[in-house]
């Protein structure tokens, strides 16, 4: 399924330009009461996108039962619940029986389920955040925590490594700062780190980014850039989160 996915998601980059791939970034947990995630301590590219992409948003309402009143009480609304998203992750070394590449990025996942070394440190103590992002699909773009990692092996090499892999990752939304606020002052953000390799230009990083190749002023705003076409490779661009573009 994901490889039918991606060789349609090929034929359409051709018409529209380079594929742009989901990314989920493993940032440590914040310190204190802050929303913004820490410290980043992975960048999970994903070399297939995914099939499909299931997510959950329930409004809280109750009702309090009376023997008075034969046709119920009215509901009272008691606020929404956080985003769910459950994203289907596919891994394949099948053209290398010898890799353990698949059981190494398994772990990665898995790792989101466990308390990070410096939250301990700090007596408080907490899994990673991570934030999923594919492109400039938005709605599905929020801080989160995993809450399951569900992995299928499917495929393993002569000596019983695993060479391929479907990882069901279920992430529960962390609310943060009013949808609005400036991302520079303290609300979530979630900027990459790009390095420039021959061939890059400001407006292949905005399609590729954010899927709009006409918003590449903010890509250069962010790193100060004045000529756009003296851009040397190797140099290292900071991409700014797509709230902080739309904006």
């Amino acid at each position: 399924m994901s490889n039918k996915f991606e060789k349609a998601g090929n034929g359409l980059a051709q018409v529209f330009g380079s594929l742009v791939h989901a990314t989920l970034a493993i940032h440590e947990p914040p310190l204190g009461y802050s929303t913004t995630p820490g410290a980043l301590i992975k960048m999970f590219d994903f070399e297939f996108n995914p099939s499909q992409l299931s997510m959950v948003r329930r409004a809280q309402w109750k009702a309090t039962p009376t023997a008075a009143l034969r046709d119920g009480t009215v509901p009272e609304f008691m606020g929404p619940e956080p985003r769910q998203l459950t994203v289907e992750v596919f891994l394949d070394r099948s053209d290398d029986p010898d890799s353990n590449d698949v059981m190494k990025m398994v772990e990665s996942l898995f790792r989101c389920c466990e308390v990070t070394s410096l939250s301990i440190a700090a007596k408080q103590p907490s899994t990673p955040w991570v934030v999923f992002q594919w492109g400039s699909f938005k709605t599905a773009r929020f801080t989160a925590y995993v809450e399951s990692v569900e992995a299928s092996y499917t495929l393993f090499g002569t000596t019983g490594m695993p060479i391929r892999a479907t990882c069901q990752v279920q992430l529960h939304e962390i609310p943060s700062e009013t949808e609005g606020q400036n991302p520079t002052s303290g609300a979530l953000t979630a900027r990459r780190v790009h390095r420039l390799v021959a061939g890059d230009s400001l407006e292949s990083l905005a399609w590729r980014e954010y899927g709009d190749s006409t918003v590449w002023r903010a890509i250069a705003e962010a790193n100060g850039i004045d000529d756009p076409a003296r851009l040397a490779p190797g140099t290292e661009l900071i991409l700014p989160a797509v709230e902080e573009v739309t904006a």
